[in-house]
């Protein structure tokens, strides 16, 4: 029996769907981890371009986009000095520096928030519920690097913020496969539905914008 069926007759791996506003967040496709010489790089170069066309349905449906990045200033890197321990090439990630800027190839536009983090969640402090809450979203759509690190954090977090899930599998990126199959099996068990990059695209081109008068 396969994990995949083990979780199922064990009652996991139902179904969440996506709802009526999806926000696309973009994790950590940053140069340090997307660049090949970064010691960090992931193999990210089918991630991102799954992600820019998931960026670009949004786009053209107005739908939320958000980024994330990663870095360490010197009062940073003392209170991350345990994350840090178990990843000493974080300390390469510091501000100013060209490792820590989206990917071009993202085609990021003005307006698209970047928000600093510490730590592997897209949520743990920073503003990003908030403005998620703001938009009227209901279903986060998460794309980055690494699969089985930021993404799933956020993942696990988006839905104890009270999110639905959705992770397209090709728009996320690891540096170690095992890691990376193991993360998406256990995502769509447990957190998140893991679906194909045309079906998150397909989400984002029915989302409906909340109405001005009631906000949903």
């Amino acid at each position: 029996m396969s994990t995949h069926d083990v979780y199922v007759a064990r009652g996991f791996g139902g179904r969440q769907g996506s709802g009526r506003r999806p926000a696309v967040v973009v994790v950590d496709l940053i140069e340090g981890f997307t660049n090949p010489d970064s010691q960090l790089a992931c193999d990210a170069g089918g991630a991102i371009a799954a992600a820019r066309s998931l960026l670009d349905a949004a786009r053209e449906a107005q739908v939320p986009v958000f980024f994330t990045t990663v870095a360490y200033g010197d009062d940073e890197l003392e209170r991350a000095a345990n994350f840090i321990a178990k990843a000493p090439a974080l300390a390469t990630l510091r501000p100013g520096s060209r490792w820590v800027e989206v990917d071009a190839r993202l085609g990021r536009r003005a307006g698209e928030p970047v928000l600093v983090k510490l730590f592997a969640s897209a949520f743990f402090g920073t503003e990003l519920d908030e403005l998620l809450r703001r938009a009227g979203c209901d279903t986060v759509i998460v794309s980055g690097a690494s699969t089985s690190g930021c993404v799933r954090a956020t993942a696990v977090d988006a839905l104890q913020y009270g999110y639905r899930v959705l992770v397209p599998r090709e728009a996320v990126a690891d540096r170690a496969l095992d890691a990376h199959n193991a993360s998406l099996l256990d995502i769509d068990a447990k957190y998140g539905d893991v679906v194909s990059i045309e079906d998150a695209i397909f989400a984002v081109g029915r989302s409906r914008a909340p109405s001005p008068a009631t906000g949903t």
